[in-house]
């Protein structure tokens, strides 16, 4: 919430607070940003906030605000002289929630972009949004609607792609590629990247493991791989 009204990338229309809630130094803070902003500020009854919300857990405060702008994917893969490509691209990723965690990570550690499938994977949800906790705001996300033509795209492009698969022979610890431009792609826990991804990935690695669970949870994955490629690329 508050990320979201500092952000000002997208336009927030209303925030609507519960009256129910107690007056927090958080709270407090919303509505100086609405202020601000000139935002409206509106308070409801506990239930009719329920009406509005589109997720659980709303923690009695909620923003309206204009969708969230896709990139075209041309944009993510042009060049930027000040920063070193990095794009995570998910295959098959249906949790909102996973897929919320998964951009919270990728912001947090510098990735230059995500790109997502139209179909059969998780939408920007209220409830991957809130999962998030303001990296839509920040991070450019592309829609794409067919995931196979966008990573040969990259690679044509000459971003190295890499596929996450625990199955692969080689760790992250040994992939060739960190310190160039590169895309990561992850897949769903148990089935992974699909068989035509690994097709047009440039190497295969995957994580480690000594344990007896069978995979991580792809929030998990996505988060020791995208910081294990920052690590090699910070000391080269």
């Amino acid at each position: 919430m508050r990320e979201l009204l500092r952000a000002g990338t997208r336009r927030t229309q209303q925030v609507l607070i519960s009256e129910d809630v107690y007056d927090t130094a958080v709270l407090a803070e919303i509505a100086d940003l609405c202020e601000e902003r000139r935002v409206p500020l509106q308070q409801l009854s506990r239930k009719k906030l329920d009406d509005y919300a589109l997720t659980d857990s709303h923690q009695g405060v909620i923003a309206q605000a204009e969708p969230i702008q896709p990139v075209a994917l041309e944009t993510l893969i042009s060049e930027n002289p000040k920063k070193l490509p990095m794009i995570v691209a998910l295959d098959g990723v249906t949790d909102p929630r996973n897929l919320g965690a998964v951009l919270r990570t990728a912001e947090v550690a510098g990735v230059t972009g995500i790109v997502l499938p139209r179909h059969r994977a998780a939408r920007l949800t209220p409830a991957a949004v809130k999962a998030a906790a303001g990296a839509v705001e920040h991070l450019p996300i592309a829609l794409v609607a067919g995931l196979p033509a966008a990573i040969k795209q990259m690679s044509d492009k000459g971003l190295w792609v890499i596929g996450l698969d625990e199955s692969a022979r080689t760790s992250i610890y040994d992939m060739r590629v960190a310190t160039e431009p590169l895309t990561v792609v992850l897949g769903a826990e148990g089935e992974g990247i699909s068989h035509l991804i690994k097709q047009r990935c440039d190497q295969l690695v995957a994580i480690p493991q000594t344990g007896q669970i069978g995979s991580l949870n792809v929030s998990n994955a996505a988060a020791i791989t995208i910081y294990e490629i920052k690590r090699q690329r910070e000391i080269s």
